[in-house]
């Protein structure tokens, strides 16, 4: 449960922290006085100030005489006071012009919302294209690009398609790679992967006259197919134009993250219970992250998982406009996708 703070302090908290995501200045009571909105004196201001510092929600840089928000501040402006319609009209005019791009697979739906996210708002994304094994399988081709090479393609439900290429040690034939292609759809066509629990071994050896040899082979690059995910980023030079990352710490410990990949990956798989998430600095229990904020979304089509990106930028995050471009391109997809655009 969040605290109660009364609607003065409500209103003060969330002054300071979208000017201080402004102007990443330290936020004085002299500043907060032009706000109209507020209607309060310098003396008052400066107590409520006060009182928010000494209640967690505010802290005061040593060399300064402003304020600004904690990571507990941060928190509260994300669960209570933030908006999320904080979008201009040239920004939607934007995001509909670049989610126009046709698609022929779903996950390239993932790359383009990647896309406009980062364009958007101007901080680095990350997406992970989604993990099929809960996607009903309705084609498997194998196609034999030569002697000892066979490209394998796996088409899903959900239009999502996996594609991998498998070397051999020995030649093979197009009676076998016809023999392939009939027994792996004979028996896993209309199964979701994920009830397939025992070995797929047991549901094909039986009947299969290829030897055991090649069959391991390519049930092995199949299930490493099946089970990875593919991780890419957009933007990554974006943020370092921002004051934070005049601070070389800052900025190697940002440039460390987006190499590795998976810490991040990390933070982005654990987020799959809502929509969006939002992880403020050690929220995320990684020490690597603990001067960065990560929001994630995390995108259904008709129950279908299509990908999750990854926000990740300073705790001086501009939240709002974050999540209303996330909300905004969820909704563009779900609309599009109702109209059979793709």
């Amino acid at each position: 449960m969040p605290e109660n703070l009364d609607n003065r302090k409500r209103k003060i908290l969330q002054a300071i922290v979208e000017e201080y995501i402004e102007t990443s200045e330290p936020v004085s009571s002299g500043s907060l006085v032009q706000n109209e909105e507020l209607n309060c004196s310098s003396a008052t201001i400066r107590n409520e100030m006060a009182e928010l510092e000494q209640i967690g929600f505010l802290e005061k840089p040593h060399t300064s005489a402003g304020r600004v928000p904690s990571q507990k501040g941060y928190r509260y402006y994300v669960d209570e006071l933030l908006r999320e319609d904080n979008l201009s009209r040239k920004e939607i005019e934007m995001i509909r012009e670049m989610m126009e791009t046709k698609v022929n697979r779903l996950e390239d739906l993932t790359k383009i919302a990647t896309t406009t996210l980062s364009e958007i708002t101007h901080y680095t994304t990350i997406a992970i294209e989604p993990n099929v094994s809960n996607h009903t399988i309705i084609d498997i081709k194998f196609i034999l690009l030569g002697t000892r090479v066979l490209m394998a393609v796996i088409l899903t439900d959900s239009g999502i398609i996996r594609e991998s290429i498998i070397k051999f040690d020995e030649d093979l034939t197009q009676e076998q790679i016809d023999d392939l292609t009939y027994i792996f759809n004979n028996k896993l066509v209309g199964k979701p992967l994920e009830k397939i629990d025992g070995p797929i071994e047991e549901y094909i050896v039986a009947e299969m006259k290829t030897g055991i040899k090649i069959i391991e082979k390519i049930i092995e690059e199949i299930n490493k197919l099946l089970e990875d995910s593919k991780t890419y980023i957009k933007g990554a030079n974006k943020v370092i134009d921002m004051p934070e990352f005049k601070k070389q710490d800052m900025a190697k410990d940002f440039l460390n993250v987006i190499d590795a990949k998976d810490i991040i990956a990390d933070v982005i798989n654990t987020g799959m219970a809502k929509d969006i998430n939002v992880y403020i600095g050690s929220e995320s229990e990684r020490e690597e992250l603990k001067n960065f904020s990560i929001v994630t979304f995390n995108h259904l089509l008709d129950g279908k998982d299509i990908g999750t990106i990854g926000i990740i930028g300073p705790t001086r995050m501009d939240y709002s406009k974050v999540i209303s471009v996330m909300k905004y391109i969820s909704k563009k997809l779900n609309d599009d996708y109702k109209k059979g655009k793709f």
